[in-house]
């Protein structure tokens, strides 16, 4: 409830005096565009994140992997927690 009522008052304030500028910068001049700037660098590095994880999954696959994963499979011995489902007991 607290939430809710620190949100109705936050509302109230910024209805009765309106969002204003909190920077204080007057000028246009001092202001970049977004196109441009944020846009390039928006992309740079999801492209940045993207050859990183390109190179992890390429160079060390099995870096992040779990080391269960390693060890040989035996099919002719089921470890003893496995039981079958309730319905394939009656079969």
């Amino acid at each position: 409830f607290l939430i809710v009522g620190l949100t109705l008052v936050h509302l109230t304030f910024l209805h009765e005096t309106g969002s204003n500028n909190p920077l204080g910068i007057p000028s246009d001049c001092d202001k970049i565009p977004f196109h441009p700037y944020y846009t390039v660098k928006d992309i740079l590095g999801f492209v940045l994140m993207l050859s990183l994880l390109v190179s992890l999954a390429l160079f060390s696959p099995n870096l992040l992997g779990d080391p269960e994963n390693f060890t040989p499979a035996n099919p002719l011995v089921t470890p003893p927690h496995i039981k079958p489902e309730w319905y394939f007991l009656f079969a």
